[in-house]
Protein backbone atom coordinates (compact mmCIF):
# COMPACT_ATOMS: atom_id res chain seq x y z
CA UNK A 1 0.00 0.00 0.00
CA UNK A 2 1.59 3.27 -1.08
CA UNK A 3 2.10 6.04 1.55
CA UNK A 4 -1.00 8.21 0.55
CA UNK A 5 -3.49 5.34 1.10
CA UNK A 6 -1.61 4.08 4.12
CA UNK A 7 -1.94 7.57 5.33
CA UNK A 8 -5.32 8.50 4.71
CA UNK A 9 -6.95 5.03 5.71
CA UNK A 10 -5.02 5.91 8.99
CA UNK A 11 -5.79 9.08 9.42
CA UNK A 12 -9.66 8.76 8.22
CA UNK A 13 -10.23 5.40 10.48
CA UNK A 14 -12.84 6.11 12.51
CA UNK A 15 -12.60 3.78 15.57
CA UNK A 16 -15.18 3.69 18.68
CA UNK A 17 -14.33 5.46 21.83
CA UNK A 18 -16.90 4.34 24.17
CA UNK A 19 -16.30 5.08 27.99
CA UNK A 20 -12.24 5.03 27.63
CA UNK A 21 -10.62 6.71 30.49
CA UNK A 22 -9.13 9.51 29.41
CA UNK A 23 -6.09 9.91 27.42
CA UNK A 24 -2.11 11.17 28.79
CA UNK A 25 -2.22 14.71 27.82
CA UNK A 26 0.34 15.39 24.74
CA UNK A 27 3.57 17.60 25.74
CA UNK A 28 3.71 20.64 22.64
CA UNK A 29 6.88 18.52 21.20
CA UNK A 30 4.17 15.56 20.51
CA UNK A 31 1.05 18.02 19.81
CA UNK A 32 3.53 19.19 17.40
CA UNK A 33 4.87 15.45 15.60
CA UNK A 34 0.97 14.82 15.28
CA UNK A 35 0.31 18.18 13.47
CA UNK A 36 3.35 18.21 11.46
CA UNK A 37 2.43 14.11 10.37
CA UNK A 38 -0.83 15.05 9.32
CA UNK A 39 0.57 17.87 7.32
CA UNK A 40 3.20 16.01 5.44
CA UNK A 41 0.40 12.84 4.87
CA UNK A 42 -2.22 15.91 3.43
CA UNK A 43 1.33 17.40 1.65
CA UNK A 44 2.74 14.06 0.25
CA UNK A 45 -1.04 13.61 -1.49
CA UNK A 46 -1.25 17.11 -2.90
CA UNK A 47 2.25 16.75 -4.53
CA UNK A 48 0.79 13.08 -5.78
CA UNK A 49 -1.97 15.54 -7.41
CA UNK A 50 0.64 17.78 -8.87
CA UNK A 51 0.27 20.50 -5.98
CA UNK A 52 2.67 21.67 -3.09
CA UNK A 53 5.50 21.97 -5.47
CA UNK A 54 7.00 24.73 -3.40
CA UNK A 55 8.04 21.93 -0.36
CA UNK A 56 10.32 19.41 -0.72
CA UNK A 57 9.08 15.74 -1.80
CA UNK A 58 7.21 14.63 1.35
CA UNK A 59 6.83 11.13 0.17
CA UNK A 60 9.73 9.13 1.77
CA UNK A 61 10.92 11.33 4.40
CA UNK A 62 7.09 12.61 5.78
CA UNK A 63 5.75 8.99 5.50
CA UNK A 64 8.67 8.29 7.97
CA UNK A 65 8.40 11.34 10.21
CA UNK A 66 4.59 10.36 10.45
CA UNK A 67 5.46 6.97 11.22
CA UNK A 68 8.47 7.41 14.11
CA UNK A 69 6.00 10.19 15.46
CA UNK A 70 3.33 7.47 15.71
CA UNK A 71 5.14 5.40 17.39
CA UNK A 72 7.47 7.92 19.28
CA UNK A 73 3.70 8.95 20.82
CA UNK A 74 2.40 5.63 21.67
CA UNK A 75 5.56 4.46 23.67
CA UNK A 76 5.87 7.94 25.29
CA UNK A 77 2.01 7.68 26.18
CA UNK A 78 0.22 4.64 26.28
CA UNK A 79 -1.97 5.60 23.75
CA UNK A 80 -3.57 3.01 21.35
CA UNK A 81 -3.15 3.17 17.60
CA UNK A 82 -6.64 4.01 17.30
CA UNK A 83 -6.30 6.76 19.49
CA UNK A 84 -3.38 8.22 17.60
CA UNK A 85 -5.60 7.71 14.59
CA UNK A 86 -8.48 9.39 15.72
CA UNK A 87 -6.44 12.84 16.57
CA UNK A 88 -4.68 12.64 13.25
CA UNK A 89 -7.71 12.64 11.48
CA UNK A 90 -8.60 15.40 13.33
CA UNK A 91 -5.45 17.28 12.82
CA UNK A 92 -5.81 16.43 9.44
CA UNK A 93 -9.59 17.80 9.30
CA UNK A 94 -8.03 21.15 10.39
CA UNK A 95 -5.65 21.21 7.71
CA UNK A 96 -7.75 20.65 5.71
CA UNK A 97 -7.81 23.91 3.89
CA UNK A 98 -5.03 24.71 1.46
CA UNK A 99 -4.02 28.05 3.49
CA UNK A 100 -3.81 26.36 6.67
CA UNK A 101 -2.04 22.94 5.42
CA UNK A 102 0.59 26.09 3.90
CA UNK A 103 0.83 28.00 7.00
CA UNK A 104 1.73 24.86 9.05
CA UNK A 105 4.24 23.44 6.35
CA UNK A 106 7.13 26.15 7.65
CA UNK A 107 7.49 24.99 10.94
CA UNK A 108 6.54 21.20 10.21
CA UNK A 109 9.63 21.29 7.63
CA UNK A 110 11.88 22.94 10.39
CA UNK A 111 11.10 19.81 12.25
CA UNK A 112 11.19 17.46 9.54
CA UNK A 113 14.98 18.66 9.40
CA UNK A 114 15.63 18.32 12.52
CA UNK A 115 14.40 14.94 12.79
CA UNK A 116 17.33 14.23 10.58
CA UNK A 117 14.77 12.72 7.96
Amino acid sequence: MTFRLAAFALLFAAPAFAQAPAPAPLNLQQSAALKCSAAFALGAAAQARGQGGAWPALAARGREYFVRASARIMDETGWSRDLVAHRLAEEAKGLSQPAALAAAMPPCLTLLVASGL
